[in-house]
């Protein structure tokens, strides 16, 4: 009897092995494929990381060798110059060049801003840094106007950039002669959860000097002004 039981295991285990080389011979090329493919994967995932990281270290040597100009024409010739691999970063280099440009020619440098926020290949971020320093800019070139309706639409937004264009608000309210009304706006800036503590006390002190009131938490070290 365990003879018998014996061959018949021995036959059916013969029987499960050529049933598996058959089947490694019929769709044994899948298995190879998915190793191939799963292997030339992982591959191509490390090559892009060392291209991206290629490029990010020849964009960073670009914008260090054009700082490293004396002059602030040269400087920004030299940043314009650079060929930037992704919108991303030429923005970034748009962005450093329009900060050089402030100081030989505002004008030019709030219109570089403008475009830069007009882009729509450009990251929500840039767009709302790009109009900030636009409108901020003293001698820029841009009227009341332009100015006001720019940062409207920063207004409407969320976070900090929302309260950053309210301040500038309140200081085009000065301007065009509405104290008022950049008091208000500028006690509400004091008063939003948002605003850092910077925020807070510069509003704070332009509030005092308009002659306004104000009420700021005691965590940032002052009290309530009349």
């Amino acid at each position: 009897m365990s003879n018998t039981d014996s061959f018949i295991d021995e036959v059916t285990e013969e029987v499960r092995r050529d049933r598996l080389f058959g089947l490694i011979r019929r769709y044994g090329w899948i298995a190879v494929l998915a190793i191939v493919l799963l292997v030339g994967g992982a591959a191509y995932n490390e090559w892009q990381k060392a291209q991206a990281r290629a490029e990010a270290e020849a964009l960073g040597d670009s914008i260090l060798a054009a700082l490293t100009s004396e002059e602030g024409a040269a400087r920004v010739a030299a940043l314009d110059a650079i060929a930037a691999p992704n919108a991303g970063s030429r923005t970034l280099v748009d962005l450093m060049a329009a900060s050089e440009e402030i100081r030989l020619d505002p004008a030019d440098a709030a219109q570089r801003l403008l475009a830069i926020a007009d882009r729509s290949d450009v990251e929500q971020v840039y767009r709302q840094i790009a109009t900030l320093k636009a409108v901020m800019i003293p001698a820029g070139g841009l009227d009341v106007e332009t100015r006001r309706s720019r940062l409207d639409g920063l207004a409407l937004g969320n976070g900090l950039v929302r309260l950053l264009a309210e301040e500038q608000l309140a200081y085009l309210d000065i301007e065009t002669g509405a104290p008022d009304a950049a008091i208000e706006r500028l006690q509400q800036v004091v008063a939003d959860a948002g605003a850092t503590p910077g925020l807070r006390r510069r509003a704070a002190q332009v509030i005092v000097a308009l002659g306004g009131e104000f009420d700021v938490r005691p965590e940032d070290g002052a009290t309530a002004t009349e």
